[in-house]
């Protein structure tokens, strides 16, 4: 028996608070920075494709609305494979499936060097959608295997932080590969950018196999007080949020068919398709809205193409932090989506001044990629157990169902009217309706 079960009550909650400091710290430093690294490789092998655009689309005779399209199927793929991954991750364990989502994707990134028609172009972008599904969202689902709700938030956002450091890094990365292997072994730039970006995914989806474990209990790092203590957290958690439901009356069984039959779900997958809607045009058009501010060479837009993903760092970890300290999570999120909708306004407004653009575009990103990580704290404050691993995946495949819509919208209307005024203007409306359905959402339901 611990030495402190016979110091009275007091001591043991004193000891008990030591213990989950230790326990967290750990838990942090096993699994969150191998975690960051996933991602900034997924997100670099998802949209490195808008990179690719400023050669691929000549190069092969693509239009925007081509691209767009091509862009988008992935989320097709994605969609549709998204709550059977969530489900089989849940079963499987997150160790081995999360090593088979990135082994795959990998793979199927580096074919994209052969794609020449906007047909393979298409099948290809699917295919990936299909390899990438349930990474994410099984990331967050993940995430609650070890951390409460009142942790977590600061957790999403730092995971996340892997899309701004993979635009910080990656946009002048792909710049400098499609400059300086252009040509070499009678291959363009665009298509040494694929191969070589695929390659990190590969192997690190090896190394997840003996990095990763799939719980507390697995965890031979953690000794019996600390797993004792991070489990009574997730269980009272888990009470918690179950208490949180009924007092809002929106309890709900926790069966596969109660979550689909879940009118809150469905809300959830609204407030995010706003939210990805923003985040997908941003990243994919992102060094297009800088090259059509005035910027020439693929090495000088990917390095000015960092300075707004540098900005969104900061704020997302910022405002992560704040919503858990506060336990308040609606004008966490309502205060970036409109810092988005004006920084997208301002770029459809000055779309020939590169100072101006930049600064617009750092606004746009620091609002819509904050609201990511920040929004999973709303749905993961009721969804506990299997309505966690379905529901998430629900909400993650229909609200990405934008990543879809947000590329092709943006080409057709940079086709039809040959400016990104227009769409710009649409994607700053969706911005401000994605806030007012957070609005909407019961404090008592998620401010926890």
């Amino acid at each position: 028996m611990p030495a402190f079960d016979s110091l009275g009550g007091n001591a043991r909650l004193d000891s008990d608070a030591v213990i989950e400091k230790r326990a967290y710290h750990k838990v942090f430093w096993r699994i969150m920075p191998f975690l960051m690294l996933c991602y900034v490789v997924a997100y670099l092998d998802r949209v490195n494709v808008g990179f690719a655009k400023l050669q691929m689309a000549q190069d092969l005779a693509f239009s925007e609305t081509v691209f767009g399209l091509g862009a988008g199927l992935f989320f097709i793929g994605y969609f549709l494979f998204e709550v059977p991954s969530n489900l089989l991750m849940h079963r499987i364990g997150a160790r081995i499936w999360i090593a088979r989502i990135m082994i795959t994707w990998g793979i199927i990134s580096a074919l994209f060097l052969f794609v020449k028609t906007p047909t393979q172009f298409y099948a290809m972008r699917f295919l990936l959608g299909l390899a990438e599904a349930g990474f994410y969202p099984g990331v967050i689902l993940y995430l609650t295997y070890w951390f409460p709700a009142n942790r977590r938030a600061k957790m999403i956002a730092l995971f996340m932080s892997g899309i701004p450091i993979a635009g910080m890094f990656g946009n002048p990365l792909s710049g400098w590969i499609m400059d300086a292997f252009n040509g070499a072994h009678d291959l363009r730039g665009w298509q040494w950018m694929f191969l070589i970006e695929a390659l990190p995914a590969f192997a690190i989806g090896v190394v997840t196999v003996f990095v990763l474990r799939d719980g507390i209990d697995k965890a031979p790092w953690l000794d019996t007080d600390e797993k004792r203590v991070l489990k009574r957290n997730i269980e009272e958690d888990q009470r918690s949020a179950q208490s949180a439901a009924t007092a809002a009356g929106t309890a709900h069984g926790h069966s596969l068919g109660a979550v689909f039959a879940d009118r809150r779900v469905w809300w959830m997958c609204l407030i995010y398709f706003c939210f990805v809607t923003g985040q997908y045009a941003l990243t994919f058009w992102m060094p297009t809205l800088v090259k059509t501010s005035g910027v020439t060479g693929n090495l000088n837009i990917g390095l000015l193409s960092a300075i707004p993903f540098l900005c969104a760092v900061v704020v997302m970890n910022i405002l992560g932090h704040s919503a858990d300290a506060r336990r308040e999570r609606r004008w966490h999120l309502i205060v970036p989506a409109l810092m988005g909708a004006v920084g997208f306004a301002i770029a459809a407004s000055f779309t020939k001044n590169t100072g101006v653009a930049i600064a617009a575009l750092s606004l746009a990103a620091a609002g819509v990629l904050t609201c990511a990580p920040l929004f999973w704290s709303l749905p993961t404050s009721f969804l506990t157990g299997i309505a966690a691993a379905s529901g998430i995946a629900v909400v993650n495949s229909v609200g990405n169902l934008a990543g879809f819509v947000a590329p092709y919208m943006v080409g057709y209307l940079t086709d039809l009217t040959h400016s990104t005024q227009s769409s710009m203007y649409v994607l700053s409306a969706i911005l401000v309706v994605g806030a007012a359905l957070v609005w909407l959402t019961p404090a008592k339901l998620v401010n926890r």
